[in-house]
């Protein structure tokens, strides 16, 4: 049709949220194009999210959104079925020549087995009623040449079978992920989405077109070396991308944000508080039968693309950072590649040194143990929970987590906290448990326990350490149940972590100094309860 245009759209960039992925396109539109339509579009695209810009000399009218089967638009086969008809013929191919070298190699095993062909026909026959006479017997130069010949050509054919054999494991090896990754996502590309618009161009232009589609993602994970002698913690930062949307990320730019456009706009609210006087009670009624429940509506194609999206588990360079108040985006400098098959393709986004706060924790009563912990305030910008490989002294220790948005073990609000491991030249020590029971009150009418704890930490490092030392202390639950409790020296923090009877000591020692603590508990209750303890 005069005036229309296809589908010679590319995507240009890429804008990446957690979970959710806005799509730009750009189109070239022909001077005199009245209309352009964008064909194979995913079906998890988002049409409220469609927005389209133009030139100037671009005057865009109105457009529609259609959704329809993908096994009926031929041109939007999976990128998948190319490739996999491909090493389906190569496998044909193979299994051929396996054939052909099979009817060679029986061929030659007859001709072993039988020897030299009589010479037969009109040659061999010349009077009529005669036996047809044999050819002569083969000298040996004949056996050897012809032994040579079989056993050469049996050897070739051999030779070239194996080698087939291992072709064909091979290209069945690279099959079998492909089918695998098309049947897997068979259901989420049973739809595509064709998007119409009209327009009149006065010139050749470009139109670009952008939307929002579900499933997406990036996720965070970072790479903590501690610095023990700077007290410093170098934090990588790594994104993991992978999308399955149903269109490939060929060639685009790609930019990371930490926003959540899929998340509410608004916070709830509070309800009303009311007081009212509440009604008699009304006698129960008889039972009625419960009625059949009524099947629910199967979710549409559409809608099951979606939720299959969501589902997804999501799953280098120098980048540019941007805080934009409410979030932090990476803008990567080059172009990149990432296909609608899940595959994770993994970013660097750069590095930040961060100052820290060492401590060397230990909790006698439960591990004779000391761990190096670092202390870390947020950075600047917006920084997603993640997992992170933790590293001291350039050794691998394990793995911890980032996250600056909860509450971490001791830490300051803000901040987080990750333990790089145990701390060889710290000896814990803890005394064996004091439990002394006896009687209190009028005639004996109360129990009364009494309990000590006793601990001891050395510091074997040439430095010296700020040491915390945790300690769990009994918490009364019953107004019957009566605690005291006693320490040497006074703790820092009585509810360390905020939590009720986690006794922290907090000190610096020394190099080659020990540290002595100790806790005595006491206990009273009514003889008549049975105490309740949970440790």
């Amino acid at each position: 049709m005069p005036g229309t245009s296809g589908d010679t759209s590319r995507i240009a960039r890429v804008t990446v949220y957690p979970g959710s992925a806005t799509v730009e396109r750009v189109a070239k539109v022909a001077a005199g194009t009245r209309s352009l339509t964008l064909t194979c579009l995913p079906a998890s695209l988002d049409a409220q999210s469609l927005q389209i810009n133009a030139d100037p000399a671009v005057r865009v009218g109105e457009f529609k959104v259609l959704t329809e089967d993908r096994d009926v638009v031929a041109a939007c086969a999976s990128p998948l079925d190319g490739r996999i008809r491909e090493l389906e013929d190569q496998i044909a191919g193979v299994k051929a020549e396996a054939s052909a070298l099979q009817l060679v190699d029986g061929y030659l095993r007859s001709v072993a087995h039988t020897g030299a062909a009589p010479v037969g026909g009109a040659a061999g026959n010349n009077n009529l009623g005669q036996a047809p006479s044999l050819s002569p017997t083969p000298t040996p130069a004949q056996i050897t040449a012809t032994a040579e010949v079989l056993r050469k050509s049996g050897q070739d054919t051999f030779t070239r079978t194996h080698q087939l054999e291992r072709k064909q494991e091979a290209l069945e090896l690279s099959l079998k992920p492909l089918v695998a990754e098309r049947d897997r996502v068979a259901s989420q590309r049973a739809k595509v989405v064709s998007v119409s618009i009209n327009l009149a161009s006065e010139r050749d232009a470009e139109l670009r077109v952008s939307y929002q589609v579900r499933g997406p993602g990036w996720q965070p994970s970072y790479r903590a070396t501690l610095d023990a002698t700077k007290s410093t913690v170098l934090i990588e930062r790594q994104a993991l991308v992978a999308q399955n949307s149903g269109e490939d990320w060929s060639n685009v730019q790609l930019t990371l944000s930490t926003g959540q456009p899929g998340r509410a706009t608004q916070g709830r609210l509070p309800r009303t508080w009311t007081l009212d006087v509440a009604p008699p009670p009304q006698p129960l009624a008889a039972p009625a039968p419960a009625p059949a429940m009524a099947m629910a509506p199967a979710p549409s194609p559409l809608a099951r693309s979606r939720m299959g999206a969501e589902q997804e588990a999501m799953p280098t360079f120098d980048v540019s950072a941007t805080d934009k108040g409410f979030a932090t985006e990476f803008a990567v400098p080059q172009r990149i590649t990432v296909p609608s098959s899940g595959q994770r393709v993994t970013l660097a986004l750069g590095n930040h040194t961060a100052p820290a706060t060492l401590l060397t924790r230990a909790a006698p009563a439960v591990e004779e143990a000391a761990y190096l912990v670092a202390q870390i305030a947020q950075p600047p910008g917006v920084w997603p929970a993640g997992a992170a490989g933790l590293y001291r002294d350039g050794a691998f220790v394990g793995n911890g987590r980032i996250d600056f948005g909860a509450p971490s073990a001791g830490a300051p609000a803000g901040s987080t906290s990750l333990s790089f491991g145990r701390d060889e030249l710290v000896a814990v020590r803890a005394e064996p448990e004091q439990d002394v029971t006896g009687s209190s009150g009028f005639v004996g009418s109360r129990v009364e326990r009494k309990t000590r704890r006793a601990y001891s930490v050395e510091n074997r490092h040439k430095t010296g350490i700020t040491l915390q030392v945790l300690h769990a202390a009994p918490v009364s639950r019953n107004e019957k149940i009566e605690v005291e409790s006693r320490y040497q020296p006074q703790p820092t923090d009585l509810a360390w972590n905020r939590s009720a009877g986690t006794i922290a000591w907090q000190q610096p020692v020394a190099a080659g100094a020990t540290a002595q603590f100790s806790a005595e508990h006491t206990v009273r209750y009514p003889k008549d309860i049975e105490l309740l303890e949970r440790r």
